[in-house]
């Protein structure tokens, strides 16, 4: 903690906000794209992205998971969705799955989360859409034979996930509306946190493919 305090502390003298790019963001927001991405401190947007302040407008939380649409709902990520298509008019989203996700892991497990009542529900929210793939018979014993194919499973599921995020996306009346319009894209990413490699889910296909640089 003391070296983030450190950090933090001498910011101001190690950004040059002097300089128009940052004088410039007191003036209000314009990012380019909405990033939904899991919580884990190994998932950086601006990192992975190269996008610089102002440029990139997050939602992360456990899993990337996007609620499904209730119009009488209170949640955060309805409410950041809703911003940022209505008020920033974000013109594209990307949803991020990444590699050794702890949801999608703790999910492929089956582990008893009774202890943490909070995370358990959260992840019941993604458990329907992953049924294809959770409860397929030989899933349990992927988990079970080797770190490879509890891997590989893991893979598979936070790909799929996705994919259904995505889904759950295009239910929201504002991204259909801009959808129909032609005014949003949609993108989906799976990010390899031990290589930085991206894989970008193809629509003709629904599959995930690394686009060379």
């Amino acid at each position: 903690m003391k070296a983030l305090l450190d950090r933090a502390r001498s910011f101001r003298r190690r950004v040059d906000f002097e300089s128009e790019t940052y004088r410039k963001l007191a003036d209000g927001q314009f990012p380019e794209a909405l990033f939904v991405a899991c919580s884990d401190s190994r998932v950086i947007p601006a990192l992975i992205t190269g996008a610089r302040p102002g440029e990139v407008f997050e939602m992360r939380n456990a899993g990337n998971i996007v609620p499904p649409h209730r119009p009488h709902l209170v949640s955060g990520e309805a409410a950041t969705i809703e911003y940022a298509l209505e008020v920033l008019d974000v013109r594209d989203i990307v949803v991020c799955g990444h590699s050794h996700c702890g949801a999608m892991g703790a999910l492929a497990s089956g582990k008893d989360l009774s202890g943490l009542p909070g995370v358990g529900a959260w992840l019941d929210v993604a458990k329907p859409g992953l049924a294809a793939v959770l409860d397929r018979e030989d899933a349990a014993a992927a988990v079970a034979a080797t770190d490879r194919g509890r891997n590989e499973l893991i893979t598979e599921l936070a790909q799929l996930n996705v994919r259904v995020q995505l889904a759950r996306l295009r239910e929201y009346p504002a991204a259909r509306r801009r959808l129909e319009e032609g005014k949003l894209r949609l993108h989906g990413w799976y990010y390899e946190v031990d290589t930085g490699e991206i894989s970008e889910l193809n629509a003709e296909d629904d599959s995930f493919l690394v686009h060379a640089c």
